[in-house]
């Protein structure tokens, strides 16, 4: 007598403990090496990592590493740090707030519903940052639909720290809406399915099963979600503005720098030095946490 798909994989898991993901390595069993790539692939796989890190390496020469630990810690250049953590933790919080309920519906929708969906969550990482500092602008703006409503309670949002807030949650929630859509769709819903048929409630199969089974997924949304909040400029410009302690980040501290005012040049160099260095950390303890979840 053959077994069907289900009874192969076991039973299911009790409601309050999620599944653990086993790779093949752990299960002892042999992973295939990959297949070799033409040879010719070479060249432009060279070519297209040299046209992202030269650039980037570029800078670290033309940094005065004498005067590094003064520029980065000058009073400008840590109110524009610290107003970029800041805000880029609220905007993250913004994000989980408002994204992790639109990401569990998108993948709940129909495939119809769910592809329209994508595609408008999407606009913010096709569209230029400066479109998107107009939309908000025009529309929290004194003259706007929102924003003239607003101002009737006293109420204005554009060049404050709220619209910094505001302009990176904008930029940065699709990172965490599709980074955690796409987990979701991967996990399937058999389990929620099984917990909910042994008497679990919405609420209790949301936070012991659903959750826990996207925690990569949703983490990895996260940490890119704050990092692109972190380094928004554009639209940040555009609704927010460039007043020092109040809407200058990192980013808009700069291009003040570049254009000669505010920081001085070596400030804004060696913050952009910071701001990669930063990266470059998060992106390998995420790395590295993925990895262990994977083993």
């Amino acid at each position: 007598m053959t077994t069907g798909p289900d009874e192969q994989a076991g039973p299911p898991t009790p409601v309050g403990r999620a599944p653990v993901a086993v790779s093949a390595r752990s299960r002892g069993e042999r992973v295939a090496a990959p297949r070799p790539l033409p040879v010719l692939l070479v060249v432009p796989a060279v070519l297209g990592l040299a046209a992202v890190l030269l650039p980037l390496a570029a800078l670290f020469p033309r940094v005065d590493w004498a005067t590094f630990p003064a520029a980065i810690t000058s009073p400008a250049a840590l109110a524009a740090l610290s107003l970029s953590l800041r805000t880029g933790l609220a905007a993250m919080v913004c994000c989980l707030v408002l994204g992790v309920p639109l990401a569990l519906y998108m993948s709940r929708a129909t495939a119809r519903l769910a592809e329209v969906l994508r595609i408008v969550v999407t606009l913010p990482l096709v569209l230029p940052p400066l479109v998107g500092g107009m939309a908000l602008l025009y529309l929290f703006g004194v003259n706007g639909q929102l924003g003239a409503f607003l101002t009737m309670f006293g109420i204005t949002i554009p060049f404050s720290t709220v619209a910094v807030v505001m302009a990176q949650t904008f930029v940065a929630m699709p990172f965490l809406v599709i980074s955690l859509e796409g987990a979701l769709r991967t996990a399937g819903n058999r389990y929620e399915f099984v917990a909910a048929t042994l008497g679990a409630g919405r609420w209790t199969v949301l936070r012991r099963i659903t959750l826990p089974l996207v925690m990569p997924g949703l983490i990895a949304g996260t940490v890119l979600a704050f990092a692109r909040a972190v380094g928004e400029f554009g639209a940040t410009a555009l609704f927010a503005g460039n007043q020092p302690g109040v809407t200058q980040t990192m980013p808009m501290a700069i291009y003040t720098a570049f254009n000669g005012a505010g920081v001085t040049r070596d400030s804004a160099l060696a913050l952009a030095v910071l701001l990669i260095v930063v990266s470059l950390v998060i992106l390998l303890a995420l790395r590295d946490w993925r990895r262990r979840e994977a083993w």
